[in-house]
């Protein structure tokens, strides 16, 4: 007994050391997080200050989902806009392996998680989508990709849907957190703004607007 009654203060201090040392790698995480957001928020006031009426839509949009990405620390993403004539989505810009296959793919309407979203108007985080009933293997399927998880926002114009934004596959298998999402939304909201602007000076929809040259 009195030989562990001498070791427990060891044991404590080294218990204590070990708390002490997960904090501040905690800390570190929340600080670089920090700085990644201010990166962030810096980059999107760059493309603000650069929008124009000769901005050419697609252009900036992809400028958009890349800065967000890049932030949140996901490998590829893309940004669907709503087909007012057949309610399809259309990936108007893609980030990610599947880039140039998948620009100007049609996803059915309602299809998948970001069929979803657009129809119910509301966010999704899905930390692992094979336990989603709302994934679509479709688009991995067809194109030859992996979804693990994703974040997904509708582009809104008031109640009107214009569109989706998603960031798929957050590096290191890392969750989406609250910081993420409030980014996205950022983003979602600049880029409904953008095409708004860009369907009143066309007279076009969201979707078509973004494939004028």
């Amino acid at each position: 007994m009195r030989l562990q009654a001498d070791t427990n203060p060891m044991h404590m201090l080294q218990v204590e050391v070990t708390r002490l040392k997960d904090e501040n790698r905690d800390l570190r995480d929340e600080i670089a997080l920090l700085h990644s957001s201010i990166r962030a928020l810096s980059a999107l006031q760059d493309l603000i200050e650069r929008l124009s009426p000769s901005t050419h839509i697609l252009t900036l949009l992809d400028d958009l989902l890349a800065s967000v990405l890049m932030v949140v620390g996901a490998s590829a993403g893309s940004l669907l806009l709503v087909d007012d004539d057949t309610g399809e989505l259309v990936f108007a810009v893609v980030h990610g392996p599947a880039r140039e296959r998948l620009t100007g793919y049609r996803l059915p309407r309602g299809k998948g998680i970001a069929g979803w979203v657009a129809a119910n108007r509301r966010p999704q985080v899905v930390h692992d989508v094979h336990t989603d009933p709302q994934f679509s293997p479709l688009v991995d399927e067809t194109f030859d990709f992996q979804t693990r998880s994703l974040a997904a926002l509708p582009l809104l114009d008031g109640d009107r849907v214009l569109g989706v934004i998603e960031a798929l596959n957050k590096g290191s298998d890392r969750d989406f957190t609250q910081v993420d999402h409030d980014l996205l939304r950022v983003v979602a909201q600049l880029a409904a703004a953008a095409l708004v602007r860009a369907e009143t000076v066309t007279s076009t929809s969201p979707a078509e607007a973004s494939a004028k040259p």
